[in-house]
C-alpha cells in the first residue's frame, strides 16, 4: 500500500486499545492483507 493510499483511509481508521488493554494491530499491515486477499482472489482457510 502506497503511502497516499494509507492516508486516505488512515481517516476512516480508529487507533483504540481494546477492551483487555492490548495495543491495536497494525492497522496499515491489516488493511493491505485485506486488499491482497481480494485482489489475488485467495482463499482464507
Amino acid at each position: 500500500m502506497t503511502d497516499e493510499e494509507w492516508a486516505f483511509f488512515e481517516h476512516f481508521i480508529l487507533a483504540s486499545r481494546a477492551p483487555n488493554g492490548r495495543k491495536p494491530a497494525n492497522h496499515r499491515l491489516v488493511l493491505d492483507g485485506i486488499f491482497w486477499v481480494a485482489r489475488t482472489r485467495s482463499p482464507l482457510a
